[in-house]
């Protein structure tokens, strides 16, 4: 990774391309999580790890879908595209938006982030919460009451650097489906960085995922990058079939998850084989805005308030300032932390609970999946959304996280 290589850092402008280089030497040693690594200033971002949950409902009515069939098969499936869905969101709008990928803000104990869908599917809360510091956790949970769907999950990164950063996604969601009585267990993909040596990082995802369901179905995404056959990246192929029954291939779904996949009928769904059933383009699909309150009307705990100064400072280059601002929040934390120790507690969690493994619903939606476990030692236990902490009153999380703050 000599600064001599054919094409290294041709999209960084000229000024930058010293640090460039000095990242690149740094990283080539990395093992930790992402919140230890030190970035140049140029790929840093201003949206918090906290804020990532919201990519999983952008497309609320997508969100909703499978509450509203009636074939359980065919819910299945809904859920499998919805999740297909929200890849491009998760891992790809940075790149979209800002021309490569960029260094999320590594959240503080108790950061919150919290808002609100409005549009046809009717309304869907997030939650949010950074549920640990040391391992870096973030919590969240979706809800749309109308229509009985709920997501909660939680996850960590491990990274590591081979050739290029390799990130492990730990922990795992849980989708709910209150009138059909269904849940859906959900892995989480590994990934790593495409075109780092060039200055113009992005994200690409490794392996396969799975979708365990309650109702006996089971979907398998196989994510390839850049297709031998297609060459195409963000490539991935995907089949749902009954659980245990691999080869019985109900529905097929192959494409780009960053453009456009369809959905083809398997041999064991009863229609014609290889028939196209529908096509999603990602690209085209319109996202519904989520609703946060007016900075101002902030509590200081949540994210767009607390991380404020510091997004100003990185949108104006003015690294002083990033630097002073994120000291401030780092020590008050680490005030806290010394209070919390000397008065023999610890911080707690406005709407999340830590339970220990085992978690029967976890292992019994994880059995038919090779190698799934929780990890527990590595997410600080296993983190699930307290209704409880909800307070009594309140006609929305948003409104009881600033009664309770």
């Amino acid at each position: 990774m000599s600064s001599s290589s054919k094409g290294e850092g041709d999209g960084v402008a000229p000024q930058n391309k010293g640090s460039w280089s000095t990242f690149l030497k740094s990283i080539a040693s990395f093992n930790g999580d992402l919140s230890s690594m030190t970035a140049p200033p140029f790929i840093l971002g201003t949206t918090s790890l906290t804020e990532f949950s919201a990519y999983w409902t952008e497309h609320p009515s997508i969100f909703v879908a499978p509450a509203l069939e009636q074939d359980p098969a065919k819910r299945a499936l809904l859920v499998l595209k919805w999740f297909l869905s929200t890849l491009k969101q998760s891992y790809s709008s940075r790149n979209d938006k800002f021309g490569s990928e960029k260094k999320p803000l590594n959240p503080f104990l108790g950061e919150l982030f919290i808002g609100k869908w409005e549009d046809a599917a009717g309304t869907t809360q997030l939650v949010s919460e950074q549920v640990s510091h040391h391992p870096p956790v973030t919590a969240y949970c979706i809800t749309n009451d109308k229509h009985g769907v709920q997501l909660q999950g939680y996850n960590a990164q491990k990274a590591s650097f081979s050739r290029t950063i390799h990130v492990k996604q730990i922990g795992h969601a849980i989708y709910t489906l209150k009138s059909h009585n269904e849940t859906y267990l959900i892995t989480l993909p590994a990934l790593h960085i495409e075109g780092l040596i060039y200055g113009k990082p992005f994200v690409e995802l490794n392996n396969c995922t799975y979708i365990s369901s309650s109702s006996g179905y089971m979907a398998k995404i196989d994510y390839s990058g850049k297709g031998w056959v297609s060459g195409k990246k963000n490539s991935f192929t995907a089949t749902l079939y009954p659980t245990g029954k691999e080869k019985e291939i109900l529905y097929t779904v192959e494409g780009q998850w960053t453009d456009s996949f369809t959905i083809k009928a398997g041999s064991g769904s009863g229609l014609k084989k290889a028939e196209p059933i529908e096509t999603h383009n990602a690209k085209t699909t319109k996202t519904t805005p989520l609703q946060v309150p007016p900075i101002d009307q902030q509590d200081p705990y949540e994210s767009n308030r607390a991380w404020q100064k510091v997004a100003e400072g990185i949108i104006k280059s003015d690294m002083d300032v990033v630097h002073n601002e994120k000291s401030k929040i780092e020590m008050s934390q680490r005030e806290l932390r010394r209070k919390e120790q000397a008065e023999g507690r610890e911080w707690q969690r406005r709407f999340f609970k830590r339970s220990s493994p085992p978690d029967p619903l976890f292992e019994k939606l994880a059995k038919p999946i090779p190698g799934e476990k929780i990890e527990a030692e590595k997410t600080g236990g296993v983190w699930r959304f307290d209704e409880s902490k909800v307070q009594e009153g309140a006609k929305e999380p948003t409104q009881a996280a600033h009664r309770e703050l």
